[in-house]
């Protein structure tokens, strides 16, 4: 397996409602140095309060190896050649190691926190949305008039003085966010990988992601292992076995914090949590973020996450993710986390 990880993400105080971190030029440049040495194979950046893009740019100045990936950037609010600009530029910063994951978010964030429009169900305007983004790419590499038409979006004009031009790596990778199966087969038919939201379990993905991965994949004449499965599993590890069962309840705050989100509740009604799904949005709208945890059992919890020792996570990791997962994304707790040595063999092991 390939093994990422995000590069200063949110804590359990921001799941909690407690504000969002601010980090400066050169902890970004410190970050993304370490994370390099330290042997991952990718580094991502999320919008989690701040703009997903412009940490891979100082990533990129900073590390000579390593992939970089927004995870993920929310496709909306943003149009197309903001988005194509974006990437392309990073794609030439990195000199080939960017890859541009979108998400979709929900109508609320998208009009309500974003001031951007909603035009239409998600799924098809974000197929509209890649298939524009790859047009862009191929007139910024050929210098093409562009003659591109859907219902949501066009691109029909690109003169030269506003065309970036041609780079060394043109063929930018395109991932997307999925949870639903719409969002699985759009990934198998015209993605290069698929980043599964955490709040997908193992036996969702297994049994209803992987089927539209590989249903999209067969629409479009490609191997469903053409599409790069990036899981990124709920963690709960500690030192020990009383430091796993603290983890496990600051875990249970991150999982009740997208588990209260609607759009996610297919996962939750899959196992049928639907009691629990209709608790949670109840007290996310009534603000009550610190007492959400309770209603994650630990039933749930293990349908989710990966609870382990740190002896013994590397082994879990495999039990779990291997042969489901070619990408795994690993986000762990602070005193783990500021382990080099400890880090360094866990992502070897795991790459092994």
């Amino acid at each position: 397996m390939r093994v990422e990880t995000v590069m200063l993400g949110p804590d359990t105080e921001q799941y909690a409602g407690d504000g969002v971190k601010k980090h400066g030029v050169a902890e970004i440049a410190s970050a993304s140095r370490r994370l390099e040495a330290l042997g991952f194979d990718g580094i991502t950046a999320p919008e989690a309060g701040h703009d997903a893009y412009l940490p891979l740019a100082i990533a990129a100045e900073h590390t000579s190896r390593v992939k970089l990936a927004t995870n993920v950037a929310i496709a909306f609010p943003r149009s197309p050649m903001v988005t194509a600009q974006l990437a392309w530029d990073l794609q030439h910063y990195s000199k080939g190691r960017f890859c541009v994951g979108l998400g979709t978010q929900v109508r609320p964030h998208v009009e309500r926190r974003y001031a951007a429009s909603w035009t239409g169900p998600p799924g098809p305007r974000l197929r509209e949305y890649i298939l524009c983004l790859k047009e862009m790419f191929k007139s910024f590499q050929t210098g093409e008039k562009p003659d591109w038409k859907g219902e949501h979006y066009q691109f029909t004009l690109c003169p030269p003085f506003f065309n970036p031009g041609p780079i060394e790596h043109p063929d930018v990778p395109i991932q997307i966010a999925a949870v639903n199966p719409y969002m699985g087969r759009l990934a198998g038919e015209l993605c290069d990988g698929l980043r599964l939201h955490p709040i997908a379990t193992f036996r969702f993905t297994e049994q209803v992601l992987v089927p539209a991965i590989q249903a999209g994949a067969e629409k479009a004449g490609r191997k469903a292992s053409d599409v790069d499965l990036i899981g990124a599993p709920f963690l709960a590890v500690a030192r020990d076995e009383s430091g796993v069962e603290a983890a496990k309840l600051d875990l249970k705050q991150h999982i009740a914090f997208y588990a209260s989100t609607p759009t996610y509740h297919s996962v939750l009604e899959f196992h049928g949590w639907m009691d629990a799904a209709s608790e949670l949005h109840r007290l996310s709208r009534e603000g009550k973020w610190k007492q959400m945890p309770s209603a994650i059992s630990d039933e749930m919890l293990d349908e989710w996450a990966v609870i382990a020792t740190a002896e013994n996570l590397v082994d879990k990791i495999k039990e779990r993710c291997e042969g489901l997962f070619s990408t795994v994304l690993l986000d762990l707790p602070g005193d783990l986390w500021n382990d080099d040595d400890w880090l360094m063999e866990t992502v070897s092991r795991l790459k092994g």
